[in-house]
């Protein structure tokens, strides 16, 4: 399903994550939303490899045919490797890290592509690769290398919208997890883009501040 926040209008925008993860539990489905084509790979042949079926909903950004950063490298089809339902940062140092942004596709190049430009080393950017069934044991082994970082989730949604409302549920126990979103509205997005570009650097910018 198209799903990315690029400025084209609300139709364009939202897949309706939020209502596909409403309908999951018992572990009925697998919902995802990946940031490289490896990883894309190997999802689809985990879902043809298992011994059981079960839905797969795929949420993806258009922008993603053509953004140089969701190819990778050949060998990464490779043998030996598998889908990987959340990925890491691997250019953080535990020990610096202040803020853990959580998020999942095409946001997280734009949150890298601003890491980057400000030289913020104290931020590790998390891919959340599989929104359903949550890698919960994952999570928390990053969680645990970086104990004194505050956790945000950030999403191009608005707050009732896209994955934050799920993940709400069931990580509020968990962790003191804050959000970083649009603010909550009755429509998926704006169809201005020059109001849409006013807004994503508006979130960058809080996810960093």
């Amino acid at each position: 399903l198209p799903h990315g926040f690029e400025g084209q209008g609300p139709e364009h925008s939202s897949a309706r994550m939020e209502r596909f993860l409403q309908l999951c539990a018992h572990n009925n489905m697998v919902v995802a939303n990946v940031t490289t084509s490896a990883n894309l790979f190997h999802l689809l042949r985990r879902q043809m490899v298992w011994d059981f079926r079960k839905p797969l909903i795929l949420f993806t950004p258009k922008s993603g045919l053509r953004n140089p950063h969701f190819v990778s490298d050949i060998r990464e089809f490779g043998t030996g490797t598998r889908f990987q339902e959340i990925i890491d940062d691997p250019t953080a140092d535990p020990a610096k890290v202040k803020h853990l942004l959580l998020c999942n596709g095409k946001l997280y190049y734009e949150l890298k592509d601003k890491q980057l430009e400000d030289k913020r080393d104290d931020v590790a950017i998390v891919r959340l690769e599989q929104l359903y069934p949550l890698p919960q044991k994952q999570l928390e082994v990053i969680a645990k290398k970086s104990k004194k970082a505050k956790m945000r989730w950030v999403q191009e949604e608005p707050a009732n919208m896209g994955a934050w409302p799920h993940l709400l549920f069931h990580f509020w126990k968990t962790y003191n997890m804050e959000v970083v979103a649009r603010p909550a509205n009755s429509n998926p997005a704006t169809g201005y883009k020059k109001k849409h570009d006013e807004q994503q650097a508006a979130l960058l910018e809080a996810a960093f501040s």
